[in-house]
């Protein structure tokens, strides 16, 4: 990072990537304002790793009620003094088949994963704009670039991250405010650890997985220094990905092959953890 010290502004901290990107830049001497829905469960993390209170501060924040973010946002404003860079990390997931798509699923999918970047990049510019400075970073993922089956209402919301952030790059840029979203492939998170169990995310499974290490050095050594307005990872997936975008024919008949590898190594990794826990 190019500056000695930094002002973050975190969602989805109790867990995964969150929980790890606080731990890693709170390690590096920045000051994090961490925030989750479940406080209790970010606040155990925070007394786990004896996070210092003079560099993390946790609240409780749910991301897609509108009239939560600017209290909790003035309290981090005049707590740091500013906020540098803004991470809107937190999102939902829950594999489906069409037909059997639940309506709280649907809700909640575009609620947290739209919704919630929608209202904390509002938030964060309002800031930024003000001070005519600031880098907001918008968690989406490969899906947003190639849509999975059996995880289509992940895959619409992700594709509208994407396209918000891109958006919102072009619009805030003469602002000072730049905007990058993130688009990883499949993350070693509880996240993924939920999806073992479903036929429907077999395609998840299809590629080597990253770990929250991959995705910490992403950030920093690459989004923060360089502002990009995507980062995309690991390349090859990445290249994939962007096959399937631009020829959506192409994905299809290269779908049942990469379908048979992911299923494959979904079972090797049920069975492992399986194994784990006897």
């Amino acid at each position: 990072m190019d500056q000695p010290t930094r002002r973050f502004f975190l969602t989805g901290c109790a867990s995964g990537i969150g929980l790890h990107l606080c731990d890693t830049l709170q390690r590096a001497g920045h000051r994090v304002w961490a925030t989750d829905i479940d406080i209790d469960g970010l606040r155990q993390r925070a007394r786990e790793r004896t996070w210092p209170e003079d560099l993390v501060t946790t609240r409780a924040l749910d991301i897609a009620d509108a009239r939560a973010w600017e209290p909790v946002y003035r309290e981090a404003v005049a707590a740091l003094g500013a906020v540098d860079v803004h991470m809107n990390i937190a999102g939902y997931l829950a594999p489906s088949w069409i037909c059997d798509a639940r309506d709280d699923d649907i809700d909640r999918h575009f609620d947290v994963n739209v919704k919630g970047v929608v209202l904390g990049t509002r938030e964060a510019a309002r800031h930024m704009t003000a001070r005519g400075e600031g880098h907001i970073l918008n968690f989406a993922s490969l899906a947003a670039l190639a849509p999975i089956p059996g995880l289509s209402l992940y895959s619409a919301s992700k594709y509208a991250v994407r396209a918000y952030s891109l958006a919102a790059a072009m619009e805030l840029r003469a602002r000072g405010v730049a905007v990058t979203v993130i688009c990883p492939d499949a993350v070693k998170t509880p996240m993924l650890d939920k999806q073992l169990d479903h036929e429907e995310t077999e395609l998840t499974f299809s590629g080597a997985q990253l770990s929250v290490e991959d995705i910490a050095r992403l950030v920093i050594e690459r989004a923060l220094p360089r502002r990009p307005l995507q980062l995309s990872i690991p390349r090859s997936r990445a290249v994939l990905a962007r096959v399937a975008d631009l020829a959506p024919r192409v994905a299809m008949a290269i779908q049942p092959r990469l379908a048979a590898r992911g299923r494959a190594r979904q079972r090797a990794m049920k069975a492992e953890h399986e194994r784990d826990d006897d």
